[in-house]
């Protein structure tokens, strides 16, 4: 293994609005380690040979967009939810290369839990991008059994029912323009939205509904959706809670250790003036 220091990164393009560097640096000072942590810009094209050249000193890589495919075509090895999700948000170097793994799965999971969300049998994903399999993942791993995907361009679905498929979800596409929102919310044990808010602002009466709601937009905050679920009493999660679970899983395996929450949930909250309350989930 390296000596220390040791570095880790967040690479994306592009990379200066991410909040990694706040949830690490806090984690490896609690942790008393001499790491250090940085953005790294490249593309997805740019990812393989920016690995590549990377020595030993360094331990691990948060990928963002849209480098997320194509890490994890570069690792030596990748977990069965990287594989089923399709990408990967983590490389962790080993002793025979880099190890993928897709941690945005503990965002999802890590988020609905520390708001209290009880599994029920079905669920709603809006959306079919990469956040939309990692929701789908998550749902699975909590107990979710069966979940109704809705698409705005249904050439866009393959990819989230194949996910479905990997994770043992079952899966039902609707088109966007034929969908009851109403119906669906009403019905469902859990809402996600990954898509923008203008997408949804004229859905957001029929969408509040659902019992608990996680929408992954978390700036501008609050969105109209998240105001809505909060005026009607409405289970409340969001993408910063995912952000903050996921750092959870990335810490511990660049690590070895286990991951101090309350450290990097203040340096969150207080990097974002206390926007939200973070809640964290219990065991």
């Amino acid at each position: 293994m390296p000596t220390e220091p040791r570095h880790a990164a967040v690479v994306g393009k592009p990379v200066a609005h991410s909040l990694s560097p706040v949830l690490h640096t806090a984690a490896y000072e609690a942790l008393g380690l001499n790491w250090t942590y940085t953005r790294l810009e490249a593309s997805e094209a740019e990812l393989p040979a920016l690995v590549a050249n990377l020595d030993e000193s360094w331990v691990g890589l948060s990928v963002t967009m849209p480098g997320k495919r194509a890490a994890l075509e570069v690792a030596t090895t990748t977990t069965p939810r990287a594989r089923a999700v399709g990408a990967a948000n983590t490389l962790v170097r080993t002793a025979d290369g880099w190890a993928a793994d897709c941690t945005d799965v503990d965002g999802v999971t890590g988020a609905l839990r520390a708001v209290g969300y009880v599994p029920g049998p079905e669920g709603v994903v809006l959306g079919a991008g990469g956040t939309a399999c990692a929701a789908l993942a998550g749902l699975a791993a909590l107990g979710v059994s069966s979940a109704t995907v809705v698409v705005r361009d249904m050439t866009r679905a393959s990819e989230a029912v194949a996910c479905a498929s990997a994770v043992g979800l079952a899966v039902e596409v609707l088109a966007w323009a034929s969908a009851d929102f109403t119906g669906l919310a009403s019905s469902t044990s859990v809402l996600v939205n990954t898509t923008p808010p203008a997408a949804v602002q004229e859905l957001v009466p029929a969408l509040s509904l659902a019992p608990c709601v996680l929408d992954v937009i978390y700036h501008p905050w609050p969105t109209p959706l998240a105001a809505s679920v909060a005026d009607r009493g409405g289970v409340l999660a969001t993408g910063l809670d995912m952000l903050l679970h996921q750092a959870f899983g990335q810490v511990a395996q660049f690590t070895g250790r286990e991951p101090p929450r309350e450290a990097m949930r203040e340096a969150l909250r207080t990097n974002t003036g206390g926007l939200l309350p973070l809640p964290l989930q219990s065991g």
